[in-house]
């Protein structure tokens, strides 16, 4: 009977696996053709068009796949932030698309990424099509990329929150002190503050520093450039920042930071007038995500040759990545199949990321300088390539960044937490053991470092900063004495990067594969993009744990809790691996 029991269950456990995997599958294969008819469906852009960008959404630098964009007419996916570069490059002469209308309410984008959208609407404007900007309360990321439009009009009872940059961030030494947690710290370069909320209560002078002048370098590249969209004296708009002239839409209409105050219909009833459509409500509007799923396969050019496009966003770290890391395996695996290709002829890195372990960008740097032996290596920066991201790109051609581009922060720190007295006198937790060692050497969170634990972690740490700067040195054909100099984890924007050698040119994510394309003598060649996109049933899977993941988060700790979490977390996955990242997350508000 037991014998029975055992080969009914397993049966019954087959049937159910195969079942569910199935199941997946026929959705995937459903999907797939949802999709193939979508996207036909989508070719008919249809006469008079409107390409339609909500500046709210937020750009990737990767594509991220939507699994149910097959099964909705609203649901599309959303394309990095090249792809919408490409996909404004293609409406611009493109008969259907008449005009762009901006939905400029917010931007959760990083200041490289709406630089690179506001030039690409700059280059659209020269087909002399129409841009029309609009929104309720327009927020000063929205705005810096919106204002390029022929016309930007606000809502009478809303405003433009036009306001200087303010970053802040928690101290945590306090909250350590009282749970009788000790950090142990370690770190080589004074501007190199990722831990100087778990070591102090307030910022220090050389962070004070060097986050004043990185504002102020961006922020005034944002009133140079509003003044000529604008057509403004940059002194009379830093007068309305400085001031606070501007508290209502009224107050923006005066100083001609709009050019109207309307609502919604009216905007609507101008657009309407400019296609001809009979009424508001007949506007061949087109989301230009929907948009991009017509054009996209015609984005990616023509030829024998390639050019490969590697996009790298998020954390490095080791093992595999998810979508947002750079993992050590799969990239590596990525720009070595790229340099082993014969029909590569060039690689183009797109780098936004903020560092993370330094032995793993060491690795990474291992694999684009064997490539570069092997073929052009063009390094673009996208909102932030700083500490690690800096490190791996060093040795590359040519480096482009956008002007508020994050660069440099070449240093290093390490970091521990000793809980002893935490788990004795808050949890009654005591430990004890033996080793085989004079000197204990396994390094654990319930007990303190031996003097000669801290000698050997800080010379590790120091010896990771000269091969840092020697990489620097050497890549950019410097001294390391000199890139010390602009070194000791101290950041940039990417304007002050030029002058200081660190970064060749101003320029975005197309200057630089053009100047890939040049140096591998190419002139037609077609678009290969790294990573590849996950299979239908991974990203449904992946999506889903990651939303029950976050909506648990949520509900459990609410917005405030989960911040907090996601900071712990953060500390934590560093501590004890030396890290080339950036010295603070940058937290800007208006």
């Amino acid at each position: 009977m037991r014998s029975f029991f055992k080969i009914f269950f397993a049966s019954l456990l087959a049937l159910v696996v195969f079942v569910f995997v199935l199941f997946f599958f026929t959705i995937g294969y459903l999907g797939g053709v949802v999709s193939s008819i979508g996207n036909t469906q989508a070719e008919e852009t249809g006469a008079n068009a409107v390409l339609v960008l909500d500046l709210s959404q937020t750009f990737g630098e990767k594509t991220v796949p939507d699994p149910l964009a097959g099964f909705s007419e609203t649901r599309y996916n959303t394309p990095g932030v090249y792809n919408i570069i490409r996909t404004i490059r293609y409406a611009k002469t493109d008969s259907a698309i008449k005009g762009i209308y901006i939905k400029a309410n917010g931007d959760d984008n990083g200041l490289g990424t709406s630089e690179e959208i506001r030039n690409a609407l700059l280059d659209f404007k020269k087909s002399r099509k129409f841009i029309i900007a609009y929104g309720e309360v327009i927020s000063l990321k929205a705005y810096y990329t919106a204002n390029v439009a022929d016309q930007v009009y606000c809502n009478p009872k809303g405003g433009v929150e036009w306001k200087g940059f303010t970053s802040s961030m928690p101290y945590l030494k306090g909250s350590l002190d009282r749970l009788e947690i000790q950090p142990e710290i370690f770190y080589a370069g004074k501007f190199k503050s990722a831990t100087e909320p778990l070591r102090a209560d307030k910022m220090s002078d050389a962070n004070r520093l060097q986050l004043s002048e990185l504002l102020g370098d961006i922020f005034n590249h944002i009133l140079d450039q509003t003044s000529v969209t604008r057509n403004q004296d940059s002194s009379l708009l830093r007068r309305c920042v400085d001031e606070q002239l501007v508290q209502s839409a009224h107050d923006a209409l005066s100083y001609k930071l709009v050019d109207g105050l309307k609502y919604n219909d009216e905007v609507m009833d101008l657009i309407a007038g400019k296609t001809k459509a009979s009424s508001i409500t007949t506007i061949n509007l087109v989301p230009i995500t929907r948009y991009y799923e017509s054009v996209k396969n015609k984005l990616n050019g023509t030829g024998t040759d390639r050019i490969a496009m590697i996009y790298a966003e998020g954390d490095i770290v080791g093992g595999k990545n998810s979508q947002k890391e750079i993992g050590q395996d799969i990239y590596r695996q990525i720009i070595r199949k790229a340099r082993l290709d014969k029909d590569v002829k060039a690689i183009v890195l797109r780098i936004n990321s903020g560092g993370g372990s330094a032995l793993v960008s060491e690795n990474l740097w291992r694999e684009l300088t064997l490539a570069k032996a092997a073929k052009p290596v063009v390094i673009s920066f996208g909102d932030v390539a700083a500490s690690g991201g800096y490190y791996l790109s060093c040795n590359a051609d040519s480096i482009f960044a956008d002007p508020m581009t994050i660069t440099g922060s070449i240093g290093v720190f390490s970091m521990l937490f000793n809980a002893e007295s935490f788990f004795k006198n808050k949890l009654g937790i005591t430990f004890d053991g033996v080793h085989t060692a004079k000197q204990p050497d396994a390094i654990t969170l319930y007990q303190p470092l031996t003097d000669m634990q801290r000698r050997f972690i800080q010379n590790d740490v120091d010896s990771i900063y000269h091969d840092f700067t020697m990489r620097v040195a050497d890549g950019r054909g410097k001294s390391i004495s000199y890139i010390d100099s602009i070194g000791q984890g101290r950041v940039w924007s990417g304007e002050k990067g030029l002058r200081l050698g660190l970064v060749d040119r101003i320029g975005g994510v197309q200057d630089a594969l053009d100047c890939a394309a040049r140096m591998a003598k190419t002139k037609t060649y077609l678009l290969r993009e790294y990573p590849e996109p996950e299979n239908f049933l991974d990203l449904l899977l992946n999506n889903y744990k990651q939303k029950i993941k976050m909506t648990t988060l949520h509900e459990d700790l609410g917005e405030q809790g989960v911040r907090w979490y996601q900071m712990m977390s953060y500390y934590q996955t560093m501590a004890g691996v030396p890290q080339a990242r950036l010295p603070f997350e940058m937290n800007m508000l208006p």
